[in-house]
């Protein structure tokens, strides 16, 4: 483990024969070097005043030294050096983004790097921004703009324990569209890595590659978290009451005094926790509750643009049968819901045509899971500039107070959920404000209802530029991991980033996890290269039957993202086709 350190006045020599070292791994000659020294010479004075740092592993001697100079909005990186046989450990990183950490704690906005051509790879992989070039060096910038007010809300500004408890939170309520093994919940398990920018520890139902955690804290700048995996058996308990039942785990975990984060509330993660529980806090993940509360918020008005689509309740199939059949023959297209469907499971558009070739409206329905349906008006679309999916995420806190986390545009096939795609300007600013709004009257009702935690708001947009509010969400959802992702990456990397979840990635064939771990450097690799920023996850369904990943990318602009999207996939099928030869 690298720990970084303020230097010491008497270190001064040590660090510049260390610095000079660095230097010359590089191939550069005795008189080249002779003219850098006194550039690269760190004098005891100068310690104090030039912020110099240095890196250790265990008790050796110092293994990197840097430097974070000037002060005001305007940083200067002035030394970034690794001893040469700790190169390719970390250090490097480590030092990096402990300047920039310590850059914006004291209110500086830019951070300025003129690095040697040798290290302007490292730079850009580090997400820094080439701005041209003085006496042979390369100039790099940093833009380091403070977090997002909701990020030190969530948890408090800490790291967080997070529970992957997405097959026990579906559970409880029983809804018969949803797989009753729950094996693909168990899969989406793995996005606990993400419900916190920062996680502490992960608590997982499979087991999961210990080469994924690494590359994800590579790129994330996590270290040391703790790993608690494979803990659910098929068709067992909650991943909550498995904990409970370990007390030794169970005191590890809560006894770390860190916030626990979950996929979604139970009544046993309340009793891990220690918290309340009252199951009317979830009433609103009902479709048909949202709704409810949906034509309440847009009825007492302020919500220009928000038009809720007409929803009825089909208490019985032959009820059912009635509506769609009524709506078929008025040439009205429908969408049947159940009641607690998830990424667009249990939800069925159902055209005039599809009844008519059916043969009836109850040859339709004999096609769709059992239990109880809502059928609702379908919202013809897309809307302006082709948006048609979209979302509004935000939180309840524990004082019952509302945070706006942001909006994004989802990727919707169908009704099925593929994916979010967040960041600046990806949402048009016709959609944003008034879903904004809207959101945030929701979550003043979901906070009155009694709901603590993360929340969302789907919307589709119509061919007038409405926005239909559909669903909401009480609890983590895929587009939140783009949110933490970003919020993560921002910090580390310094800038803005757009981020897109990828839902699911087929492979076209089962990887060995040594091969599985080589596709995920390789394309992290390739990513790195577009300007880009790849993060495996869901690895665990490479495994599967029908092996497919969850990805995440990130980037700076529409046209890298697009791209390193597309390295993705291209990288997935040729991993496939490979092993098929």
């Amino acid at each position: 483990m690298v720990r970084i350190r303020v230097a010491r006045p008497e270190e001064a020599a040590a660090l510049t024969e260390l610095v000079l070292r660095s230097k010359a791994h590089w191939g550069y000659g005795r008189e080249f070097l002779e003219r850098c020294a006194p550039e690269l010479r760190i004098d005891a004075h100068e310690v104090g005043p030039r912020r110099v740092v240095v890196a250790e592993e265990g008790r050796s001697a110092p293994v990197g030294v840097a430097s974070l100079e000037g002060d005001g909005a305007r940083g200067t990186l002035g030394l970034l050096f690794v001893e040469p046989a700790a190169i390719g450990r970390g250090v490097g990183r480590a030092l990096y983004r402990h300047a920039v950490a310590r850059a914006r704690e004291l209110g500086m906005r830019r951070l300025v790097v003129d690095a040697d051509p040798h290290a302007a790879g490292f730079y850009r992989a580090l997400g820094a921004e080439e701005s041209g070039g003085r006496n042979g060096l390369v100039r790099f910038e940093v833009e380091l703009a403070p977090p997002a007010a909701w990020v030190g809300a969530w948890t408090g500004g800490r790291a967080a324990v997070h529970l992957g408890n997405v097959a026990e939170f579906n559970a409880q309520f029983g809804d018969a569209s949803l797989d009753r093994e729950q094996r693909a919940a168990h899969h989406y398990a793995c996005l606990a890595a993400f419900y916190s920018p920062r996680p502490a520890a992960l608590v997982l139902p499979r087991p999961v590659p210990a080469e994924w955690l690494d590359l994800l804290g590579r790129q994330l700048g996590w270290a040391d978290v703790e790993v608690y995996d494979g803990l659910a058996g098929r068709g067992g308990p909650g991943l909550s009451a498995v904990v409970r039942g370990r007390e030794a785990l169970a005191e590890r975990l809560t006894g770390l005094g860190l916030p626990l984060v979950p996929w979604g509330h139970t009544e046993e993660f309340a009793r891990l926790a220690g918290l309340p529980w009252r199951a009317e806090a979830l009433r609103y993940e009902s479709k048909a509750e949202a709704h409810a509360l949906f034509e309440r918020i847009a009825a007492a008005g302020g919500h220009p643009g928000i038009v809720v689509p007409g929803q009825w309740r089909a208490r019985t199939r032959w009820a059912a049968a009635r509506l769609l059949a009524g709506r078929a023959r008025a040439g009205q297209d429908t969408v049947l819901k159940s009641e607690h469907g998830v990424g667009g499971s249990g939800t069925t558009v159902v055209t005039a045509r599809d009844v008519r070739e059916a043969g009836g409206a109850r040859a339709v329905l004999r096609r769709l899971p059992r239990g109880p349906l809502l059928v609702e008006e379908y919202v013809a679309g897309p809307g302006p500039d082709g948006v048609r999916d979209l979302t509004y995420d935000g939180f309840v806190d524990g004082s019952g107070r509302v945070h706006e986390v942001g909006v994004a545009l989802m990727d919707v096939a169908g009704t099925g959920y593929r994916g979010a795609t967040t960041g600046p300007g990806v949402v048009p600013s016709w959609a944003e404000k008034p879903m904004l709004a809207f959101g945030e009257a929701v979550g003043r009702e979901l906070a009155a209802a009694g709901h603590r935690g993360w929340f969302d708001v789907d919307f589709v947009a119509d061919g007038a530029g409405g926005l239909a509010p559909t669903e909401a969400n009480l609890r983590l959802t895929g587009p939140s991991v783009a949110f933490m992702a970003g919020a993560r990456l921002d910090e580390v990397r310094g800038g803005t980033h757009l981020v897109r979840v990828i839902d699911r990635v087929e492979l076209g064939a089962r990887l060995p996890g040594a091969q599985l771990a080589e596709l995920f450097e390789a394309t992290a690799y390739g990513c790195a290269e577009l300007g880009a920023v790849f993060l495996p996850a869901i690895p665990t369904a490479a495994f599967a039957r029908a092996p497919w990943i969850g990805v995440v990318v990130a980037a700076r602009t529409p046209e890298a993202l697009d791209a390193a999207a597309d390295l993705v996939r291209s990288k997935a099928r040729a991993v496939g086709e490979g092993l098929r030869e």
